[in-house]
């Protein structure tokens, strides 16, 4: 049997704001394999930064955190940030989505690198600093020696998450966050990038979350995929059993508007993800979805199986077979 190496259980995150209680995570269920590559995708505001931000204890003072998650057998809802500093970067780190924003522009690459490694290892300033440029040439920068002596901004955007991806992955953590790590780069560096991702999953063993709006990214990467929508999971399975046959309406909503080569126009969802202030009664989406009826009103979906995936969806045995191209 897999291993589970995160396991998430009814989360809830709730922000105070002067306009009322935004509820940002509803009963999110989830759980990590060890080494896999599981991909969470959704809109903007369906609750799956919030999630692992959650995770990582990264969120403000304004948010509200119940629930269990338990990493590699430790629970974490209730710990100190002090407790939990001593986790992040050992046990599990995040690649940010702003590589610029995420690293100091005052201090050298290198020197980046070697405070996460002496942070959690007994290392000298020469140990950390070899090993520093080790894992530069491991995320495939060039020349690391001499990279590791520049600042942020002598790098490229690409480069640069390259960086936050060795600073990263410095103490071999079980678990890597990677949030909308392509984001504002082109296709090829975007390219590149998910494959220093996965060469470091497949070296090293490490589990990945990939936090993606982009469906195109987790049919190139992800193992395992969890969709989300208004804090809630809608669909969760193996990858190509969502795109050969999914079973939310939400998910067949995402993957028809992905652009295709000969699709002229595209089909989007009709509708605005829902006010979280006040999200609607039963299933969210049903003030989006040509299959509601009033039962989705009045009852709140949980997941449960159907065909190979787990769906939230009280029609999901009765909508119409769905394909899409390859």
């Amino acid at each position: 049997m897999t291993e589970i190496i995160l396991k998430i259980r009814n989360l809830h995150v709730t922000f105070d704001t002067p306009f009322g209680q935004v509820l940002a995570v509803r009963g999110v269920d989830l759980d990590v394999m060890k080494g896999e590559v599981l991909g969470v995708v959704g809109e903007s505001g369906s609750g799956k930064s919030v999630s692992f931000l959650a995770t990582m204890g990264l969120l403000s003072s304004r948010a509200r955190v119940s629930g269990s998650i338990v990493l590699d057998g430790e629970e974490l809802i209730g710990k100190t940030p002090q407790q939990m500093r001593s986790v992040r970067g050992r046990v599990m780190s995040m690649i940010f989505q702003d590589p610029l924003s995420a690293l100091n522009p005052v201090h050298r690459i290198g020197k980046q690198i070697s405070e996460m490694l002496q942070s959690h290892q007994e290392l000298t300033k020469k140990q950390a600093a070899t090993r520093a440029t080790e894992l530069l040439d491991l995320v495939g920068i060039p020349q690391p020696a001499e990279r590791a002596t520049q600042f942020p901004h002598e790098f490229s955007g690409g480069m640069r998450q390259r960086v936050v991806i060795a600073i990263a992955i410095a103490n071999n953590p079980k678990l890597l966050i990677a949030d909308e790590p392509t984001t504002a780069l082109d296709v090829t560096v975007q390219a590149q990038i998910l494959e220093v991702i996965k060469r470091v999953q497949q070296q090293l063993g490490t589990a990945v979350v990939l936090i993606t709006h982009d469906l195109g990214i987790i049919a190139r990467v992800a193992d395992r995929v969890d969709v989300m929508y208004a804090g809630r999971n809608v669909e969760q399975g193996l990858v190509d059993d969502l795109y050969d046959h999914p079973s939310h309406p939400y998910t067949r909503g995402l993957l028809r508007s992905i652009p295709r080569p000969g699709k002229e126009r595209l089909t989007p969802i009709a509708g605005f993800p829902p006010n979280m202030i006040s999200p609607p009664s039963g299933c969210a989406f049903r003030t989006r979805c040509e299959y509601a009826t009033e039962q989705c009103e009045a009852t709140i979906p949980e997941l449960k199986l159907f065909t190979d995936l787990q769906t939230a969806c009280l029609r999901a045995n009765e909508l119409p077979d769905f394909r899409i191209a390859q």
